[in-house]
């Protein structure tokens, strides 16, 4: 009862751990003892991702989320990507340890505006963002990641009109990159749109030689100045087959952990917000999985992702519709 009521109010499971528990070692073995699986994104703690089973960007979690062989799914993301989970692999459980992990862009696209604003163009394809709610999800076409948005809108016929939801810049990245004409929900990720491009210009004047890489839901003029753009797993996979040495990375900083590992010769600048002092520029709802959490997921279960069975079944066509045409290209 007292951990009913702990995640009714907190949203999570609050009991204390022993000192004296390897907290690590436990996660481990209750991995083990439950058959369950942890998947983290790029944007998690490093101790996180250190823990994980695997760790990917929003593409390659939902294609793990679909094909693995675990009985419990325990999501170190936000909850949309618990839901995505859920969605793929209704079978299992799967567990978010903070129910209080939201994603600010899929906020900024509540379901009964959306719905609203879809009635205006019946005629429309509807392309929503993975960053969006099993409701959105649902009145959606087909499902998109950064990793793969540009290849889904170009393999749509050129004369099909296009709705894309909800980031206003990845939209816009995406229309002036294959010159097709879309309408734009209004949308956006406030950490990526937090970050400064006076701070950004003031440290490739301090390090001449790096390149700028950035994340397309960053606002046009830092895309401008950006020497590469792309998804999180895309930035990753420059950092490391680039010849230069030194990078400044415009994105949530959790990526700066594999491509510090990847790279440990290379150096790697999280660039800084508008906002603050600091050179970080956090996403507060991922950082809110922590290990303690993780522990006591693991140890109770909880808490745990439902989505009712019709949200499933029409949730579930448009990420389908996504991961075969990724499969298809190859993605």
């Amino acid at each position: 009862m007292i951990f009913k009521e702990s995640i009714e109010k907190l949203g999570f499971i609050s009991e204390p751990i022993s000192k004296d528990i390897d907290i690590k070692k436990e996660i481990v073995r209750l991995k083990k003892e439950k058959n369950a699986i942890i998947l983290a994104h790029f944007y998690q703690a490093d101790e996180i991702q250190e823990i994980a089973d695997f760790v990917g960007d929003s593409l390659a979690l939902a294609q793990k989320a679909q094909n693995n062989s675990a009985d419990i799914i325990v999501f170190a993301g936000v909850n949309f990507m618990a839901e995505t989970a859920k969605i793929l692999s209704p079978h299992k459980k799967v567990l978010l340890p903070d129910l209080n992990a939201g994603c600010s862009l899929a906020d900024s696209c509540p379901p009964d505006e959306f719905k609203s604003f879809l009635e205006k163009y019946p005629d429309h394809t509807v392309i929503s963002y993975v960053n969006t709610s099993a409701a959105i999800k649902m009145l959606t076409d087909i499902v998109c990641t950064s990793s793969n948005a540009v290849q889904i809108i170009e393999s749509l016929p050129k004369d099909e009109k296009i709705i894309f939801a909800p980031d206003r810049n990845l939209g816009a990245y995406i229309s002036k990159l294959t010159q097709r004409e879309m309408v734009i929900w209004d949308g956006a990720c406030t950490v990526h749109e937090k970050f400064s491009l006076e701070k950004i210009i003031q440290l490739k004047n301090e390090n001449p030689h790096a390149k700028i890489i950035a994340h397309p839901e960053c606002v046009e003029p830092i895309l401008l100045i950006s020497d590469y753009i792309g998804s999180t797993s895309n930035l990753l996979q420059f950092s490391q087959q680039d010849s230069s040495d030194t990078y400044i990375v415009v994105t949530e900083p959790g990526i700066l952990f594999k491509m510090q590992n990847a790279s440990p010769h290379k150096k790697f600048i999280p660039a800084p917000p508008n906002d603050s002092t600091c050179a970080c520029n956090n996403c507060e709802f991922m950082r809110l999985i922590t290990l303690e959490k993780m522990y006591n997921t693991l140890k109770y279960e909880l808490p745990e992702i439902h989505l009712e069975k019709n949200v499933i079944e029409l949730a579930k066509v448009p990420i389908l519709r996504m991961l075969e045409i990724s499969e298809k290209l190859g993605l």
